[in-house]
């Protein structure tokens, strides 16, 4: 048996860097990203717009995500998590500036 083990908060980020988006688990249905942002949001004019659901869930740091549909915008904290549906327009409209923002985001399809 071949073990993959890892911890979620063991990367570091720092104001400027590059978003991290790691790649935990691959599959021909479902991917796990460990994302870390630490003062990043979407490009101004930039949607996301993905074929799969996407559940994520904040581990870290607080971070503030806008739908394009209703306009509306939805902070998190630490613990809070949503499920978007495919093809439903969001972006990251702002993440913590001075504390790493800790996302895990389970893209799947229905």
């Amino acid at each position: 048996m071949q073990l993959q083990t890892g911890n979620l908060f063991s990367v570091e980020a720092k104001r400027g860097d590059e978003e991290r988006i790691d790649m935990l688990i691959t599959g021909q249905r479902l991917n796990v990203e460990r994302i870390v942002s630490m003062g990043h949001a979407s490009p101004e004019g930039f949607w996301y717009d993905d074929s799969r659901a996407e559940w994520v869930v904040l581990l870290s740091g607080s971070a503030a995500l806008e739908f394009e549909e209703d306009a509306t915008m939805h902070d998190m904290r630490p613990g809070d998590y949503v499920l978007i549906d495919p093809h439903c327009r969001h972006r990251v409209a702002s993440t913590h500036a001075e504390e790493q923002t800790v996302w895990l985001a389970i893209y799947h399809e229905r």
